[in-house]
């Protein structure tokens, strides 16, 4: 929707028309892996050390939660940037919180923590901000509640929500209705604490950062590929015991995609983007964008703890309309609103299929980009769990406030269309944005040699 007023405690934004955006950056650490590695570290016996790790508000709220059951999990400034250490308990280790989890805005932190918590015999309570306590918890206290675990939550299976976990739970075999990397993870991390082998058998591969990340700490996970008769399986062998690792945390492909598809709208003659990590099952906006004609390259690929690494070079492209089908949709579900954004200045069509799960995210993504894109002139149609935008391959009109939803990715996606549209465009609340990627605004500002994101004075439109 088009927003015309802020709360007192909001932080308008404001994007202003920028020349080409190009030189070289480094973005932050990949949020999922960030997640992961301080909740293993703090399930591990002995200390992992963590570099590159995500500093945004989501994953300090992770941080914040290990503690409150036990970890210890210290930040130290090393000389390659600061160094998180976390002496873990040991699953039997971790202990009952004294106060309510507050996971902020994070749905992963949520959804994998509800996971651990719900094989251990201890009571919890966790809660959210306003955008998290809308979201459904059904799809995780679903299977994890025929592990043995007890959950009480308010209508709708919403945050706050109290967890009793299993004195004993329960090994199972469960498979996923959706395409959900939490809902997997979450179960396998209850299967930790089971007697035997916990399955999780998916129809569509989603992002495997659990099972790459447990074997790490030296779980025994088995992953099998789907086989023509069943889909692929991954099980997780219990009760389990963690050690403790070191985690180098990659650059966050969900958050490069901003400024990669910041340098294409604008003109850049060459954007180098170090150290991004490249897990083939987090790869499909890269896929969409180079079927739209980006010239992207990939140089010094590399293995970086389990992970797939390299530098993206973008270079100056034409971009033309696409069918995005919809099994890409695991692979890249995060970044449909920044892709639309680049469909917004294409020739033609890009119809964008699969998108259901869009509707459950931080905020509804689907109706929030196609009201956005509209009211900044663009063409846009949507359905139930699909999205196309019509691009001229000029400039859309711009001019307008658009409502972040208190959702970090339409902030940054409609603050990246205002910097090729034809007049400025601002978010009314681009707050959100310290949860995933802080320094966004100033990483801008250094790719494009002056300040287009500032504070808004006034809304505009």
């Amino acid at each position: 929707m088009v927003s015309n007023s802020s709360s007192a405690t909001s932080r308008p934004l404001t994007a202003r028309p920028s020349g080409p955006l190009g030189g070289a950056c480094q973005v932050p650490g990949d949020k999922s892996i960030s997640h992961r590695a301080l909740m293993f570290g703090a399930i591990a016996e002995g200390e992992s050390e963590i570099s590159g790790l995500l500093e945004g508000e989501d994953v300090l709220r992770t941080a914040e939660a290990m503690r409150a059951l036990g970890a210890t999990v210290e930040r130290e400034t090393g000389p390659d940037g600061p160094i998180w250490r976390v002496r873990g308990r040991g699953l039997d280790g971790l202990v009952e919180p004294a106060g309510v989890l507050d996971l902020g805005n994070s749905g992963t932190a949520a959804r994998l923590l509800t996971g651990l918590l719900a094989g251990r015999p201890m009571t919890c309570f966790m809660t959210g901000d306003a955008s998290l306590t809308a979201r459904p918890m059904n799809r995780v206290t679903v299977p994890l509640s025929a592990m043995g675990a007890r959950f009480e939550t308010r209508a709708g299976g919403r945050l706050p929500m109290a967890i009793v976990g299993a004195d004993a739970p329960s090994p199972i075999t469960y498979r996923l209705p959706v395409a959900s990397a939490q809902v997997k993870s979450a179960v396998l991390l209850a299967g930790l604490s089971a007697e035997g082998r916990t399955i999780v058998e998916e129809p569509v591969g989603t992002r495997d950062h659990t099972e790459r990340m447990l074997t790490h700490f030296g779980a025994s996970v088995r992953v099998e590929p789907p086989d023509g008769k069943r889909p692929r399986r991954i099980a997780v062998t219990g009760p389990a015991r963690l050690k403790g690792a070191s985690v180098a945390v990659p650059g966050d492909i969900s958050s490069a995609a901003f400024p990669i598809v910041a340098a294409l709208i604008t003109g850049a003659e060459e954007l180098r983007i170090a150290n991004v990590g490249l897990n083939p099952l987090r790869t499909g906006i890269l896929d969409s964008l180079i079927e739209m004609g980006a010239r992207i390259e990939l140089a010094d690929t590399r293995e970086q703890g389990g992970e797939p690494v390299a530098d993206l070079i973008v270079r100056k492209s034409t971009l033309i309309g696409i069918d995005v089908p919809a099994d890409r949709a695991p692979r890249m579900i995060d970044e449909y609103p920044i892709l639309s954004v680049a469909a917004a200045f294409a020739e033609g069509t890009t119809r964008m299929n699969g998108l259901g799960e869009l509707r459950v995210k931080e905020t509804d993504r689907l109706a929030a980009m196609h009201t956005g894109l509209s009211s900044c002139g663009v063409t846009a149609e949507a359905g139930e769990d699909w999205l196309a935008v019509t691009g001229t391959g000029g400039r859309p009109a711009g001019g307008v406030t658009v409502a972040s939803e208190l959702d970090h990715r339409i902030a940054m996606s409609f603050l990246v269309l205002g910097l090729a549209a034809e007049n400025p465009v601002s978010v009314d609340d681009g707050s959100p944005i310290e949860t995933s990627f802080p320094d966004f605004a100033g990483l801008i500002e250094t790719l494009a040699g002056a300040p287009v994101i500032q504070p808004a004075l006034r809304a505009t439109g």
